[in-house]
């Protein structure tokens, strides 16, 4: 059975884009912090890791791919999952018997116009959606709520009092799939690289290099920077960059290396979606 790192407690949404990925039959190595995620998997605690890294409402969690570049990981796959977040709470009651309500921060950033309506319940942050899901359960905390998954419902016998409440019904998180190792798979295949790079400091230093990928059919679907620690006003730059092949992206790599200060290629990877059990190949 294999073993996977998530963030989170059973329940979490990275337990489903975990299942989406490897199937049911896996078993969790729960981490409270991302950080001990990524140490799960450098010390064979867990064989792959599953973290978000972006979602499409509050956008990239960028000290992630620090982390990711930083652990000497590769990214095997990647997994959009369709995120519903619903309000929870024990049996027997209604929304209107809640004074707070506990969640991760980015739950209550997806949802935060719903409450407008309910004046009177506090929105009070906490270390994961699941986890909050359990304290209510094993504790009975009446007119204690909590935003999350209707898995997590389900598994702490909590009643859903307001299904999909998210402010945006258009709602994913992208989580990556990390490993030690590299997986093999159709070379053929359309694919994604996720990298980061120093590009030179010079006046149109990062233009000089976006226009010759654009020119070979790069697709670059997601580019940030971050400071380079120890030295001032110079960055880091992550990117996802989309490839016809793996022939493709290793002539671009090659290309690239011979064009940048610092060249860190993270995984190259099939560009696929697992989404509500629904596969989509991106072209």
């Amino acid at each position: 059975m294999k073993r996977i790192a998530i963030q989170g407690y059973q329940g979490a949404f990275h337990q489903e884009a975990a299942e989406n990925y490897f199937g049911k039959g896996i078993s969790l190595a729960e981490c409270e912090t991302f950080e001990l995620l990524v140490e799960s998997v450098k010390n064979g605690k867990a064989k792959y890791g599953v973290m978000a890294v972006e979602n499409s409402l509050v956008g990239c969690i960028l000290p992630n791919f620090v982390l990711l570049r930083e652990s000497g990981l590769n990214v095997i796959g990647e997994v959009y999952l369709r995120i519903s977040q619903n309000l929870m709470a024990l049996p027997n009651q209604s929304i209107f018997d809640l004074h707070r309500v506990e969640s991760h921060n980015m739950a209550i950033a997806q949802c935060k116009p719903f409450f407008q309506s309910f004046p009177n319940i506090e929105l009070v942050e906490s270390v994961d959606t699941a986890l909050s899901a359990r304290v209510i359960a094993q504790n009975n905390l009446v007119g204690v709520g909590t935003i999350g998954s209707s898995l997590a419902a389900s598994l702490y016998g909590l009643e859903v009092l307001a299904p999909s409440i998210e402010t945006n019904k258009v709602n994913f998180t992208r989580f990556l799939v990390i490993s030690p190792v590299d997986s093999p798979f159709a070379k053929n295949s359309a694919i994604k690289a996720t990298i980061a790079f120093t590009a030179k400091h010079t006046p149109g230093g990062l233009a000089a290099l976006l226009s010759p990928l654009a020119n070979e059919g790069v697709n670059l679907t997601m580019l940030h920077s971050l400071p380079m620690v120890g030295s001032a006003w110079e960055y880091i730059f992550h990117a996802d960059l989309c490839y016809r092949s793996m022939e493709h992206a290793r002539r671009s790599m090659i290309w690239l290396s011979k064009q940048v200060s610092q060249l860190w290629v993270m995984g190259v990877y099939p560009t696929h979606i697992q989404s509500n059990n629904q596969s989509i190949t991106l072209n």
